[in-house]
């Protein structure tokens, strides 16, 4: 079988996602890392999953040395752009990383992971380990994800994040853990870490279509503590 879906990487995926349209996001940064990294004394940032780079240029505004890291190479390009646009392209490290496959080496004062969430294979709570083991001694994880699902179609614009899979039709829906599974999957050493936050908040959004409500996440906020 040629050019079916069984040949369609994660690249491949979420290049073709990216490409879609020459914004996908708003470029806004997340209101989660706003409202819980804004107090924090800038240091080096790794941002899991960057996407179009909205969160690790409001970081790097902030004085953060960061690393972006995304699958999608047309993500990449699309963020260094706009980095430069936004006068911290020298504060930013664009990397492109299959999650799946590899992960940036290095510790950092905070590490943000926003909605890990994909319809292309992702062994999250691999990626959940790789991300809490690269917090320096007295950083700061940041995991916030959705608290119910997506649907993504080819046929029309899901209703939380837009997404579809422009592949002839096939229809996702993506599940989400919750702050407990999320919490077992880091697999933290007992007495290391501090739990700051662990809640679900509720946003206000707007859907690709134009319609609004309200959308629920949850957030954990984790201290690693120094040895």
């Amino acid at each position: 079988m040629t050019g079916g879906r069984a040949e369609r990487t994660p690249e491949r995926f979420w290049d073709e996602f990216y490409g879609r349209s020459e914004r996908v996001w708003s470029g806004r940064p997340n209101p989660t890392l706003v409202r819980e990294a804004a107090h924090l004394e800038p240091g080096t940032a790794l941002d899991v999953g960057c996407g179009e780079g909205a969160d690790a240029i409001w970081l790097a505004g902030r004085g953060w040395r960061v690393t972006g890291v995304d699958i999608s190479a047309v993500a990449l390009r699309r963020a260094a752009g706009h980095a430069a646009e936004a006068g911290v392209g020298d504060r930013v490290a664009w990397r492109r990383h299959d999650l799946s496959r590899s992960f940036p080496p290095g510790s950092f004062d905070l590490v943000t992971v926003h909605f890990l969430h994909s319809p292309a294979d992702l062994p999250v709570g691999r990626v959940l380990r790789s991300a809490a083991a690269a917090v320096a001694p007295g950083g700061t994880l940041l995991v916030a994800g959705h608290a119910a699902f997506i649907a993504w179609d080819s046929g029309q614009d899901g209703e939380q994040d837009g997404g579809r899979d422009g592949d002839g039709g096939h229809h996702h829906e993506v599940s989400f853990p919750t702050p407990e599974e999320m919490l077992r999957s880091f697999e933290l050493e007992e007495g290391r870490w501090r739990v700051e936050v662990n809640e679900t908040v509720h946003h206000e959004t707007t859907t690709p279509d134009g319609r609004h409500g309200t959308r629920a996440d949850h957030v954990l906020r984790l201290r690693r503590l120094a040895a």
